[in-house]
């Protein structure tokens, strides 16, 4: 178990499980989980922290098949700047190894951003806190659980 997982049991949240055997050389490990699960690549979301000009840590869910609109979060965390995150304190801050970063039962609770695109889909895939290990759970789920906020974060 980990500490999402954890968090998802305690809460009697509805989600389910999905593992597969994670390659370490895989490039992606969002893409990688959405190939070995066959699921459609725009339901698996990525985990990543970034840092506002104020050193504030932010975590964005957005989804595998694009990338993070660092313009974007910074406007919808009402911030001026902001930048990735050091992989570092990411993972300080977390408790999480990166590639296994879940939005869910961090260490610390950060301020968290879920791409819109999010709520079109019954459920989504999230990491679960381990390399090859993912969450499925309905978005709503996942911002009731992380305090989180939908905005359009996310790049194509």
């Amino acid at each position: 178990m980990t500490p999402a997982l954890d968090l998802l049991k305690k809460v009697r949240a509805e989600h389910r499980i999905h593992s597969y055997e994670h390659d370490p050389k895989a490039a992606s490990y969002g893409l990688e989980a959405a190939e070995k699960l066959g699921l459609d690549p725009a339901q698996v979301f990525k985990t990543l922290l970034a840092s506002s000009e104020k050193a504030e840590l932010l975590v964005a869910v957005v989804p595998v098949v694009g990338s993070l609109d660092l313009k974007a979060l910074a406007q919808a965390a009402g911030v001026k700047k902001v930048e990735m995150a050091d992989p570092a304190a990411a993972q300080r801050a977390t408790g999480y190894l990166l590639g296994g970063i879940s939005p869910l039962g961090q260490k610390k609770r950060l301020r968290t951003f879920v791409d819109v695109t999010a709520q079109s889909f019954p459920t989504i895939f999230i990491s679960a806190g381990r390399r090859g290990l993912e969450v499925e759970l309905a978005a709503a789920v996942l911002a009731e659980h992380t305090q989180a906020k939908f905005a359009e974060i996310g790049r194509a």
